[in-house]
């Protein structure tokens, strides 16, 4: 490929500068915080992306600030060719960090941690210094690259809309923010919401409430109900053998209940997961429910209503099976359905699930049969629509380029895959997601001690920067 080796030395010789301005934008937390004048998403996001387009400024690019929504970098001023689109929003620190704080960024035994280094303030950098190498080599470009950083991923990407209403996309976009070698398909979504009220009932024994759930998209590690008017010998009873079919963990705990005669509060202890990928996960609520109508409650339309429900979204069926709407194709896979938030009092259930639609997916074969599946057991699903999965020609010129310059770089088969979550390309027509980590590297995205390979950003530079050479030269 052309420049090959120019490409790998030159970013060699500036691995430490890229780490050094990695950790500058890795100390400011950049979580959404609220609006101010001026600042969309508060003070956080606003002076990461000061500093960002700082940087960028001091290597001689021209750079945009779009109202603290979005910042641009370009390189080169012909018609535009290829659009990277990153972000510098992070999630909130959360607890358990012990390598170091989550704005402390180090550099230990090959990893970069802090909040960002990988998710996605790591390959924002590696981005921009495929740009920075392009550029300094004087590599001739035909057409010109934009890096586009935005502000508002993690919180719905109002952030990208607002660009998209200002400036056209390019005819290709590749987002470094999810793996290597290239996700040409993202499934659709159908964030479920349903309701169901019934005729409450105090008879005993009866179950008082039901909480479950803390996000639509993640399966919960526990959930929690209220039981009235059982023995103990019979919930631990039950408890034991629920706990052999589901593998969830029950512990019980006497407390008062609402009138105050005795109850029981239980908590399911599960394993929690991200709702793209529910089998990664043993779900709490779903495992709760088996639990409980175990129980010898006093049958009651509340009884009935969860019964229903859960012959919907059993335990263990993660692929909407027992909803109907079990979906699979050969380029995106199956579909994934996980019942993630419930609220059931005695006259009301509320709640939510999360499934992920691959390419075949339509309103007929999916939406309106869960309605319809729903609705037969007394539920009402208010969805009217679903997120359309995403879908770029895995053969097209622009996919081949970058398996190729993947390809180079690593001595890696570069192939196509799909993914259940959405990155910032879902709405754009020729938009993929392209690195920055590697294969079946865990950078503990999200959560404690978030940290990146440093090769690996090293890597995705080269990449990039053999990616814009080869689309644009």
């Amino acid at each position: 490929m052309q420049y090959q080796q120019e490409i790998s030395s030159y970013i060699d010789a500036h691995t430490q500068e890229m780490i050094g301005d990695i950790f500058t934008l890795c100390r400011i937390n950049s979580e959404r915080m609220p609006a101010k004048e001026g600042k969309p998403y508060g003070d956080g996001p606003a002076e990461a992306l000061a500093e960002a387009l700082g940087i960028a400024a001091s290597y001689g690019f021209a750079v945009k600030n779009y109202d603290n929504f979005v910042g641009t970098v370009d390189l080169g001023d012909q018609e535009r060719q290829l659009d990277i689109l990153a972000h510098l929003d992070v999630v909130p620190a959360g607890e358990g960090w012990q390598v170091t704080g989550p704005f402390e960024p180090v550099l230990k035994d090959g990893k970069l941690f802090g909040r960002g280094t990988s998710d996605d303030k790591g390959p924002a950098v590696a981005a921009l210094y495929a740009l920075r190498c392009v550029k300094e080599l004087g590599i001739p470009l035909k057409k010109s690259v934009r890096l586009i950083l935005g502000c508002d991923e993690e919180c719905g990407s109002s952030d990208i809309r607002h660009y998209y209403k200002i400036e056209k996309e390019a005819p290709m976009t590749f987002s470094p923010d999810a793996d290597f070698p290239v996700t040409n398909i993202e499934k659709g979504r159908l964030p479920g919401t349903f309701d169901a009220d019934f005729a409450a009932s105090e008879a005993l024994p009866r179950l008082v409430s039901v909480e479950a759930g803390v996000k639509v998209n993640v399966v919960p590690g526990k959930a929690y109900a209220v039981v009235e008017g059982i023995s103990a010998e019979e919930m631990a009873k039950a408890a034991e053998a629920a706990q052999a079919e589901t593998g969830i963990e029950f512990l019980l705990e006497e407390c008062p209940a609402d009138g105050g005669a005795a109850a029981v509060k239980i908590t399911a202890v599960g394993e929690g997961a991200h709702a793209a990928s529910p089998q990664t996960g043993n779900n709490a609520l779903t495992g709760l429910l088996t639990y409980l109508l175990r129980l010898p409650l006093a049958p009651c339309p509340q009884v009935t209503a969860l019964r229903n429900l859960l012959s919907l979204m059993p335990h263990g069926d993660v692929n909407g099976r027992a909803m109907g709407i079990a979906l699979h194709d050969e380029i995106s896979g199956e579909l994934t359905l996980a019942f993630t938030m419930l609220n059931v009092t005695n006259s009301r259930l509320e709640g939510m699930f999360d499934s992920r639609c691959p390419v075949c997916a339509t309103n007929g074969n999916m939406l309106n049969v869960a309605k319809a599946s729903m609705a037969a057991a007394g539920i009402t699903l208010h969805n009217d629509s679903f997120t359309p999965p995403h879908h770029v020609d895995g053969n097209s010129h622009f996919v081949r380029t970058l398996l190729k310059a993947y390809e180079a770089h690593t001595g890696r088969k570069g192939e196509c895959q799909s993914m259940g979550g959405g990155t910032y390309v879902h709405d754009l027509k020729n938009g993929v997601a392209f690195g920055a980590s590697m294969p079946g590297t865990d950078n503990r995205m999200h959560g404690a001690d978030e940290r990146a390979e440093l090769a690996d950003l090293v890597a995705s530079a080269k990449i990039f920067a053999q990616a814009i050479v080869e689309l644009c030269a």
